[in-house]
């Protein structure tokens, strides 16, 4: 009903302004055309099938369209207050701005914070605080196997590959990061022309495609590594086993994506669509990641060699601690990625639900590894979410000695939040390569902007530090840095927390942390105790058993039973009814039965040989993770996007057109 008014309106309308136009002046031809468009709009809206908005109401539908499309301005400009906007709020992104331009970023009338509520931390200042120091506190990377030691600042550019950014934009930051003697790390996609063109000091980092540094075959090549790692900008080198945005998962660039100056920095194929393993395939376990990081050190003559990743297993960190003591081998530094994310795109389920936030995985980093005794050999660097000075003093206090920033640089080159770096329609040519968008980016005045904004923002976390009374980060204490637990009371960081004393994991520490160094293996990656798999309560699963092949040892083992049988053998399985149900026989408290497959399940493997079954690991120890494993899709996505709809606005989680 309602489309037929609307479209008899729209008739009604054109016909009275024709007749118009017919008997009177020229002028009436306008009105009339317009009106006999819209009207041809309203028939076309009507009778189409795809849109059911548009079907019902012809013409005004298109309002919701339009509505939908400036929301995002909307909300940021008009609706958000200046505490509460998402990623970043408008206090936030004005402070980067703010500094860009060489103002420190300050404002009157108190703050807008609620002191009162729950969650809200402040810092602890001292009644007699100390001078604010002349020069900016370093840190220096390098254990005692590093032979040539980096002085890293407190902040430094994070990682954005080439590809990711815009040409103009890793300019304008390595122009910045060479002016104010800071690093910029590469991020995966490779070291480029663009990387050493201001000699800035570059922190190289390489993830499992092995970019820039591989064979024809997609593994990691030592010699074109020794020629890149040898440079004279490269100051350390960073393994990535996983990033904040999508911790597990590999990715995709699409064939269309890879142009030619991105094919050189790569080491692939113009054209063609490049894979970014899920997995590592110089190393699958944890000890021979430690060797990995050993033979990185010696083929770049001692430089700092180090990995990043996004804390998941708490085991399998453990584990990696466990290979550094038995090789004696360890890395000059370690940055935490927080499942906050950044740049990178990646399904919603990742961003929203996988990987560990920043504070708790560095913390947790912080706590394995003095635990493990070896917290004075390594440097923890940690990236997220990171604007302000405040930002870097409070994460000192949780366990890091230096921060890495992304998305603040970005601001620092005139990032609006736009929140389109995947769709290749950044408006402000940041993270585009588009050449009719990233023109705008002025590298001479963007580089003076990041450089401006580092400078500003480490003078004002060191002016922090001595406020507290210190002279150094070093001196600061858990005490100094408060949570409010409820509205009435706060409590420190040394009591919010438990911290692990040096050396105590080899002393006993009763509960998780117990449990878990005890369970971890320095020969497998696990992502936990087989004794707590969910299915182990439940009924039997066919054709296979739950627990894969390789962890049944450490099932029996946990729960006190030789895999042979004899004491403590338990009863059979039984199902709720009490019949005895299909798979096997528990063979102790808590352990997993052990199953046996169906005649059907016998059957298929014994036609497909080497093939994995359901209940074992799909990925044996030693066997390279070069295969396409977890990715956004496994089927070449060019010529068309793939991963992104162009209808979609991921800044409002706007379907695009229903």
């Amino acid at each position: 009903m309602v489309r037929l008014l609307i479209l008899g309106g729209l008739t009604l309308a054109t016909l009275a302004t024709v007749l118009a136009a017919v008997l009177g002046p020229w002028g009436w031809w306008i009105p009339a055309a317009v009106f006999l468009l819209l009207l041809l709009v309203g028939v076309r809206d009507a009778t189409q099938r795809k849109h059911s908005v548009l079907r019902n109401f012809p013409v005004l539908g298109h309002m919701r369209f339009f509505l939908e499309k400036i929301r995002p301005e909307i909300q940021q400009y008009f609706i958000e207050r200046n505490y509460d906007g998402k990623p970043f709020d408008r206090d936030q992104r004005s402070l980067v701005y703010s500094r860009a331009k060489g103002f420190k970023g300050d404002k009157a009338f108190g703050t807008e914070l609620d002191v009162n509520e729950p969650g809200y931390e402040y810092f602890v200042q001292s009644v007699a605080p100390r001078a604010a120091p002349k020069d900016e506190h370093r840190v220096q990377l390098g254990g005692p196997d590093c032979r040539q030691p980096y002085d890293a600042s407190l902040l430094n550019i994070s990682a954005m590959s080439f590809g990711s950014l815009s040409k103009n934009a890793v300019l304008a930051m390595n122009k910045g990061a060479a002016k104010g003697g800071f690093a910029q790390e590469t991020g995966e996609g490779g070291l480029t022309k663009y990387h050493l063109a201001h000699d800035a000091d570059i922190i190289w980092e390489f993830g499992s495609g092995y970019f820039g540094t591989r064979d024809a075959d997609g593994h990691f090549d030592p010699e074109i590594f020794r020629e890149k790692a040898n440079l004279p900008q490269v100051k350390a080198v960073n393994i990535k086993l996983s990033q904040g945005a999508k911790p597990g998962l590999g990715g995709v660039l699409p064939g269309a994506k890879v142009t030619q100056e991105i094919a050189e920095a790569r080491g692939v194929p113009e054209g063609q669509t490049c894979v970014s393993p899920a997995s590592h395939s110089a190393f699958t376990t944890p000890r021979e990641l430690v060797r990995f990081v050993a033979q990185l050190r010696e083929l770049s003559n001692g430089k700092p060699v180090g990995f990043k990743l996004c804390v998941g297993s708490r085991v399998e960190f453990l584990a990696i601690c466990k290979a550094m003591i038995e090789e004696g081998v360890t890395p000059d530094f370690i940055i935490v990625d927080g499942a906050e994310g950044g740049t990178g795109a990646a399904p919603l389920e990742y961003q929203d639900h996988v990987g560990t936030p920043l504070v708790e995985g560095l913390i947790l980093v912080h706590n394995a590894l003095v635990g493990a005794g070896l917290r004075d050999r390594i440097k923890l660097g940690c990236a997220g979410k990171i604007t302000s000075g405040h930002d870097i003093v409070r994460h000192i206090i949780q366990g890091a000695d230096f921060c890495m920033s992304a998305r603040a640089m970005m601001m620092a080159v005139g990032c609006i939040q736009a929140q389109a770096c995947h769709t290749n329609k950044c408006p402000v040519g940041v993270t585009t390569q588009d050449p009719r968008l990233y023109r705008a980016l002025d590298v001479e005045d963007k580089g003076d902007r990041v450089e401006r904004y580092h400078r500003l923002t480490v003078e004002e976390a060191g002016q922090i530090i001595s406020t507290m009374g210190c002279d150094h980060p070093e001196e600061l204490t858990r005490e100094m840095l408060r949570r409010k637990v409820t509205a009435t009371q706060s409590i420190s960081y040394e009591s919010l927390y438990q911290w692990l004393t040096p050396g105590q994991l080899f002393e006993g520490v009763e509960g998780g942390w117990g449990e878990d160094w005890d369970y971890a293996d320095p020969d497998r990656f696990t992502a936990g105790h087989p004794g707590k798999y969910v299915f182990n309560d439940r009924g039997p699963l066919s054709p296979g058993g739950v627990v894969p092949a390789a962890d049944r040892k450490y099932a029996l083992a946990g729960a006190g039973v030789r895999a042979g049988g004899g004491p403590g053998t338990g009863s059979a399985l039984r199902d709720d009814d009490g019949a005895r149900a299909a798979g096997g026989v528990v063979t102790g408290p808590g352990a997993a039965p052990e199953r046996t497959p169906s005649p059907a399940a016998a059957e298929a493997a014994a036609e497909t040989p080497g093939e994995s079954t359901p209940g074992t690991s799909t990925r044996p120890e030693g066997e390279p993770g070069t295969a396409p494993g977890a990715q956004h899709t496994l089927r070449d996505p060019a010529p068309e996007p793939g991963n992104v709809d162009p209808d979609d606005d991921s800044r409002t989680r706007n379907p695009g057109l229903a």
